[in-house]
């Protein structure tokens, strides 16, 4: 069984962190921060159909000006999310530019930005080209658990964590994934195609037997179509299994209470892409600049039980030391001496 997200960091460990999610089969993506984006080439910034911004820190937000360059005039809607102001951020970044041409463009933008509040409750606002980005209010609303997304695949939450100002982490989370028997594909007589992802979508939202599935699929001899209901194709599905979950944790200083959010909303998580800003003996600069050094963010991914850990927003300073920050954040989530053998020299690759 494919996962449903292809994630992967946009720059190396030293760059702005900004991680990319690509949702397998569903033509589309989700970006976490909004930094330096310069190398997701256009193609890629048209699949985004949502983005989730920590902070409003240059080297978290800088991007959006290239994001906006890319899909302005070319792609219809876009909906952005971040903490406390975060529309009113973006709305400040849409005046300072002259719109006496945009209401002409064929396909018109529309931005839909919502701003979580530490209340729980998200306000937001709608920008469109039609009208030269002039604000318009969204309703606001409770968001329980933090859910800033919420689909049948999927969903994203977010919680607080304390950056010296309100940073958000973020949870991503596939609900549940669907195995299914080619050999019983074979023996119905028809073969994979898109038709698949609706018969999944309706087992896993819980549909009627009688619920049509309109099953269309291509082989040497042509197109062909069909209509089976869910109870019919049911036999092809042979199990639902939880899904991938990923956790995304930058700017944050070490803390009990920001420990404490992160194993609420991360616990058990399968991959955790977590900064590791300085080395331990860096630890008094670390706490001034409200970063977790790399054995701090190991200690943190060990704590909530992080299956695996991606290191990222180093320090310059550390730009030929990578390695020694990878070895330190291993050796404080696999519990080990601060003295364990490095790995092999190189990048910074995932760590499992």
């Amino acid at each position: 069984m494919r996962p449903l997200f292809e994630p992967r960091l946009v720059n190396d460990a030293i760059g702005d962190p900004v991680l990319y999610v690509d949702l397998r089969d569903e033509r589309r993506a989700l970006l976490f921060d909004l930094g330096d984006v310069a190398a997701l080439a256009p193609r890629h910034l048209m699949r985004l159909t949502h983005v989730f911004v920590s902070h409003a820190h240059m080297d978290h937000f800088a991007g959006f000006d290239t994001l906006l360059r890319v899909v302005l005039g070319r792609k219809p809607r876009l909906v952005l999310a971040g903490g406390p102001g975060f529309d009113e951020q973006v709305e400040h970044k849409l005046r300072a530019y002259t719109w006496n041409v945009v209401h002409r463009y064929e396909v018109a933008l529309v931005l839909d930005v919502h701003a979580l509040g530490l209340d729980g409750r998200v306000a937001g606002a709608r920008f469109s080209s039609r009208s030269g980005f002039v604000r318009e209010a969204l309703p606001g609303a409770a968001c329980p658990g933090g859910v800033l997304l919420d689909e049948p695949l999927l969903r994203v939450r977010a919680a607080f964590v304390d950056h010296g100002t309100p940073c958000l982490a973020f949870a991503v989370e596939e609900k549940a994934r669907v195995r299914v028997d080619r050999a019983r594909l074979a023996a119905l007589g028809v073969a994979t195609g898109p038709w698949l992802r609706a018969l999944k979508l309706a087992v896993l939202g819980g549909a009627p037997p009688a619920t049509p599935i309109e099953v269309v699929w291509r082989d040497r001899a042509g197109v062909h179509t069909m209509t089976r209901s869910v109870g019919e194709l049911a036999d092809v599905v042979l199990d639902v299994t939880p899904g991938q979950r990923l956790g995304f944790v930058t700017d944050l200083r070490d803390s009990d209470a920001n420990l404490r959010a992160l194993k609420a909303l991360l616990g058990g998580v399968d991959r955790l892409y977590i900064e590791c800003a300085f080395l331990d003996a860096d630890r008094a600069h670390a706490q001034r600049k409200h970063h977790l050094t790399a054995r701090q963010a190991g200690a943190i991914a060990r704590a909530i039980g992080a299956r695996a850990v991606t290191p990222l927003h180093l320090s310059p300073r550390y730009a030929r030391r990578a390695d020694e920050v990878r070895a330190e954040l291993l050796a404080a989530w696999r519990a080990a001496s601060p003295d364990a053998a490095q790995p092999p020299p190189g990048t910074l690759p995932s760590c499992a």
